[in-house]
């Protein structure tokens, strides 16, 4: 005897973490959210993949690929308990970017208006890198591996450390 079939309907699957999602994403307060989206297309190469907007053009939730990292962002609402940059009077992280190209990638953020916050350098560490402060308040270092001398990198940790024991933060602009 062939076995009955079901008449109830199979329940889909679905993934618990969005595809092209990592595990984690950062998700920025932004004043200005409609601008910092046109900034980050101009200054690191992003594609934006979705916005969602209230009437008068405010972000309520947006999301922007940068290489092959998603960001979420939205402008900040009252009565939110995450506040931009502008609120805070500063930021609490960095957004930190690797690129093939560090120099011309750095060169494309300074051109769209970011401002250097510690200077592109080979650092004792290996790597290519410097942070910069974008328009919005949102701090971002950017790096690249480099093959460096042992005997630079060993200069470049010392000069650091001696910064350090003082008080001070090697590369920091004034």
């Amino acid at each position: 005897m062939p076995a009955k079939k079901s008449k109830t309907k199979k329940i889909q699957s679905v993934s618990p973490i969005p595809s092209g999602f990592k595990t984690v994403t950062p998700y920025l307060a932004l004043d200005r959210g409609a601008e910092a989206i046109e900034f980050y297309k101009k200054a690191f190469g992003a594609k934006e993949l979705a916005r969602e907007a209230t009437p008068d053009g405010k972000i309520i939730d947006a999301r922007i690929r940068i290489g092959d990292s998603i960001i979420m962002l939205s402008d900040e609402f009252p009565g939110s308990d995450t506040k931009s940059p502008a609120s805070l009077g500063s930021t609490t992280g960095t957004l930190h970017i690797y690129s093939k190209n560090v120099d011309k990638l750095w060169q494309q953020a300074v051109s769209a208006g970011a401002k250097v916050t510690m200077p592109l350098d080979n650092q004792f560490w290996g790597e290519r890198y410097g942070k910069l402060a974008d328009p919005f308040g949102h701090s971002w270092s950017l790096s690249m591996q480099v093959k460096m001398d042992p005997k630079e990198m060993e200069a470049k940790r010392q000069a650091a450390m001696s910064m350090f024991a003082q008080g001070e933060h090697p590369g920091k602009t004034s």
